[in-house]
């Protein structure tokens, strides 16, 4: 049986990093581009055809009962699995034809239910013998450790190790590296986050993205806020939000 496509739809980044953990424990899963809202996913979808979504119901600019609505009338509609930390829309979510609906926080043994009931619905499928072209691709890629950025007229394949941090400037996005070197990109900071996959980046601000493996220091600011301080020459410091503050240190923990 080929693998199955599961996409993720989550906008906390810690319950989407745990997420995205576990499931790249399971052999038959293929993971693919994930999104942070109800926006993106829908251009995701179009653009992957997943078999199976992971999608959270509280999400900004379009929440994942929407998102469903939408989805459901697609020609290869892809199954959905809710994850929520509310169960009021239990019986919303099963009158869309929801596969399985998972309360945060759930275990390991719980979400491999939700995945046993995935493998059955596409078990009555036709499966193909061999893998589509985009498939194919997509495989091949989860070995390819570059990135691609576009910066003006060039096209830099940048190592993603080699970046300490990349700052929001108004429609771009500058990258830093370890050793002082500095891209400017078009795309956006969520943009950069989602093909940064699994590595260990952080938003401590909604302006900046952050190697964890690049912070040399974490010093209190004000009212709960805090400064990053990184491992290069000018001892560059990220500003930590109060709210971004929690998550890192729980992240850390």
């Amino acid at each position: 049986m080929r693998p199955i496509k599961v996409m993720i739809a989550e906008d906390e980044w810690l319950a989407r990093k745990e997420l995205i953990y576990l499931l790249g424990m399971e052999e038959d899963i293929e993971l693919m581009p994930h999104a942070s809202n109800g926006k993106e996913l829908l251009e995701l979808v179009n653009e992957w055809e997943p078999d199976a979504i992971f999608l959270d119901i509280q999400m900004p600019e379009l929440d994942g009962v929407q998102a469903a609505r939408m989805l459901k009338t697609a020609a290869q509609a892809p199954l959905i699995v809710f994850t929520t930390a509310h169960d009021d829309h239990a019986v919303e979510a099963f009158g869309l034809n929801a596969v399985d609906y998972l309360l945060k926080p759930y275990s390991h043994e719980r979400l491999k239910e939700s995945l046993a009931r995935i493998r059955s619905k596409l078990s009555n499928s036709p499966v193909t013998t061999s893998l589509p072209s985009k498939m194919q691709f997509s495989s091949k890629a989860r070995n390819w450790n570059k990135l691609l950025i576009i910066d003006g007229e060039k096209h830099v394949l940048l190592d993603p190790e080699t970046i300490l941090y990349a700052e929001r400037e108004e429609k771009s996005i500058h990258i830093y590296t370890y050793s002082n070197q500095i891209y400017m990109s078009k795309m956006s900071l969520q943009e950069l986050e989602n093909k940064l996959g699994e590595l260990p980046f952080f938003r401590p601000h909604r302006s900046y993205l952050v190697n964890l493996n690049g912070i040399d220091e974490l010093v209190p600011w004000f009212n709960g806020a805090f400064n990053l301080i990184l491992k290069n020459e000018k001892r560059t410091q990220i500003p930590v939000s109060r709210e971004m503050a929690k998550e890192l240190f729980r992240l850390l923990k």
